[in-house]
């Protein structure tokens, strides 16, 4: 069954933070299978310039302001989406922050904790909780969240050699995962899946402030943005007897 089509219609996909980073990439791969892909954006402007380039190779790309940490603007996205196509089939969330890169969890303050989670952890929430009622009519949902290896236990038990530093951010994607198995588990018999992915060390901003040790030594970032993309974009095209519930790396399950 081709899971990027139903009834001769494409899919509608929605990645929010897509105007640029590996979310822009996540995006212009999604619409290069023939999606429809709405460019999720809090900045019209950005969001915009993105659609217009991506217009400019052909590609079946809308854009869809929304904030992910503000609860009307979710609704009134999602009321527009449901308005303009009558459904939502794919959501990737890939909208996220790091503020303490380097710092020490002794030392962290805790509005650095309080702003990581409130865009990491309850923006992904909210858009979850927003848009199941629209996947669960038709009884068909992708759901990608955009995590990170840095929250896994096998990393902050220090196995590799990481202390405590951007303790928020890795504790806010720690947070991810546990929403990821819990919501995997509520949808199953609705048609929807839902499953996380690290994309690894990125060649973005983001990924370039995420390893301390690796960013100080000046050592590059090893993963191509096309190439972090790729695990995302599977999973949200996945078909009936993919995986729910996982956390995967390069297409492989990854720990917990």
């Amino acid at each position: 069954m081709n899971s990027l089509v139903d009834q001769g219609n494409p899919r509608i996909a929605l990645v929010t933070g897509a105007n640029r980073g590996i979310g822009r990439e996540i995006a212009y791969q999604l619409a290069s299978k023939g999606l429809k892909v709405l460019i999720g954006s809090r900045d019209e402007d950005k969001g915009q310039h993105t659609v217009d380039e991506f217009r400019q190779e052909g590609l079946a790309v809308e854009l869809q302001v929304v904030d992910v940490n503000d609860t009307e603007s979710i609704k009134k996205m999602v009321e527009a989406v449901k308005q303009q196509y009558g459904r939502l089939d794919i959501l990737v969330n890939n909208a996220g922050i790091i503020l303490d890169h380097g710092v020490s969890v002794l030392n962290v303050e805790e509005t650095v904790i309080k702003d990581t989670f409130e865009t990491n952890y309850f923006g992904v929430l909210r858009m979850i909780q927003a848009t199941v009622p629209l996947m669960k009519e038709n009884r068909y949902g992708r759901i990608v969240n955009l995590s990170s290896g840095l929250g896994a236990f096998e990393v902050l038990t220090g196995l590799l050699g990481l202390k405590g530093s951007s303790s928020a951010y890795r504790t806010s994607k720690t947070m991810l995962n546990a929403l990821t198995c819990l919501v995997a588990q509520e949808v199953a018999d609705m048609g929807i899946k839902v499953n996380a992915v690290c994309p690894g060390r990125v060649q973005t901003d983001m990924g370039r402030a995420t390893t301390s040790r690796q960013v100080d030594e000046g050592i590059p970032a090893p993963v191509t943005v096309a190439e972090g993309a790729d695990t995302a974009v599977w999973l949200a095209t996945l078909d009936e007897d993919g995986p729910n519930g996982g956390f995967f790396r390069e297409r492989k399950p990854a720990n917990w």
